[in-house]
């Protein structure tokens, strides 16, 4: 296991295949999406009870994370690394044979509880071997596939079920789960410093320690708001395209496909700019294009001038905003505490999870799907601004407060 050294004398992970492991547990979020109905006629069920497998998929990516962070401070990041993904391929193997639908919905669960190992444990293991500045820009790629993945889920999901039905969704995930498992059994290192104790006291302390750090908290609800906000637009796209617009469902794929690449966009700019500009600004700037985007969105559905070109402009900038943000919020949120790094990205990936699962769910209230999307999306990105400014400002107390104690 050849892994190249960081200029901090640290065995790094190559991050291609952290993206990949990353990618494998976000592509299972909304992959299924498309199977439902054919998995409903086979099971001889109805839509209410496999659409639980997709529910209880965000449930466990959220709670998962709690546990995966701190027992990699313990235990090891590539170990727990190892039983996620192995844990991953087995529930995914159970799913595509499952007979009925309560197998599938304990297999998705146990799923999610093995594809969240690579979203809390990558974000780690990038932290652990880049300074300040290489993680930012490291970690904006890996945020971009936290966002981009439930984006590109329906449409591989959709060509699975083509190809053959609703089990094949599920063979595919295998394969991917295999090919990482593999991987990352050859490929990656031991990138932190295990401490060997594990115990509900030390886990309870650890993250008693990170949500009594106002900096921590103002960070990590930012940052989620920031990534996971625009959940609540892809949950609404199809009805406000297609019922609201009129336009047809291939629609609802291309136009989703074009405001991702906005996120990549985002994600460019960051990774480009934090080298000449501080990752504060980048914050601000991004959560205020969010906070723009979403603000002309909401006045245009008002006055009844919304449009497809103008929806699609408009979630691109949002996108942009969003994609520059959220790496940035990240890589800040993991420098609070070196010492409690496993667990600050496992907090910080279940609030992620928590806040999608929120915005995904309130902007079904209303009979107006653009309507409730846009008040969402403003109300989520002035909530994440509100957090980074929070965090900003206790930063800079916590400096002056430290530069006036060493000059006494």
């Amino acid at each position: 296991m050849n892994a190249p050294v960081t200029a901090i004398g640290k065995v790094r992970a190559p991050l291609w295949l952290l993206v990949m492991i990353t990618l494998s547990g976000t592509l299972a979020m909304h992959m299924f999406v498309p199977a439902l109905p054919d998995a409903a006629r086979a099971l001889h069920t109805n839509s209410a009870a496999v659409q639980a497998t997709i529910g209880i998929y965000i449930l466990g990516l959220a709670f998962g994370q709690l546990f995966y962070g701190p027992l990699s401070d313990a235990l090891g990041r590539r170990p727990m690394l190892m039983v996620g993904l192995s844990l991953y391929l087995g529930a995914g193997i159970v799913a595509a044979l499952a007979p009925n639908v309560e197998t599938l919905v304990l297999a998705r669960l146990f799923q999610a509880l093995g594809g969240c190992a690579g979203l809390a444990l990558g974000r780690a293991m990038v932290r652990d071997t880049t300074s300040a500045d290489e993680a930012v820009r490291a970690l904006a790629l890996l945020n971009l596939i936290m966002m981009v993945g439930p984006g590109l889920a329906p449409i591989i999901g959709s060509t699975m079920v083509e190809l053959g039905g609703w089990r094949m969704v599920f063979v595919f995930l295998s394969l991917l789960g295999a090919a990482t498992l593999v991987l990352t059994w050859k490929k990656v290192p031991e990138t932190g410093s295990p401490t060997g104790v594990v115990s509900v006291t030390a886990l309870a302390r650890d993250y008693t320690s990170l949500l009594k750090s106002p900096k921590y908290l103002g960070y990590a609800f930012g940052g989620a708001c920031a990534t996971t906000s625009i959940y609540a637009f892809i949950a609404a796209a199809p009805f406000v395209i297609t019922e609201q617009l009129h336009h047809p469902v291939r629609d609802v794929g291309l136009s989703l496909g074009i405001i991702m690449i906005g996120m990549g966009i985002g994600n460019a700019i960051t990774r480009r700019m934090v080298l000449n500009v501080r990752v504060e600004k980048l914050l601000v700037f991004g959560n205020g294009l969010s906070i723009a985007s979403a603000a002309v969105f909401l006045v245009l559905e008002l006055i009844g001038w919304l449009n497809l070109p103008a929806i699609v402009v408009l979630m691109l900038l949002f996108a942009m905003g969003s994609g520059t943000a959220s790496p940035a919020a990240l890589s800040k949120t993991l420098m609070v505490d070196a010492h409690h790094v496993g667990s600050a990205a496992g907090l910080y990936g279940f609030s992620q999870m928590a806040l999608g699962a929120l915005f995904t769910l309130m902007v079904g209230w209303g009979d107006n799907p653009a309507l409730s999307a846009a008040i969402v999306l403003i109300g989520a990105a002035a909530a994440g601004q509100a957090g980074v400014q929070f965090a900003i400002h206790r930063e800079r107390k916590e400096a002056l407060h430290q530069e006036g104690g060493e000059g006494i």
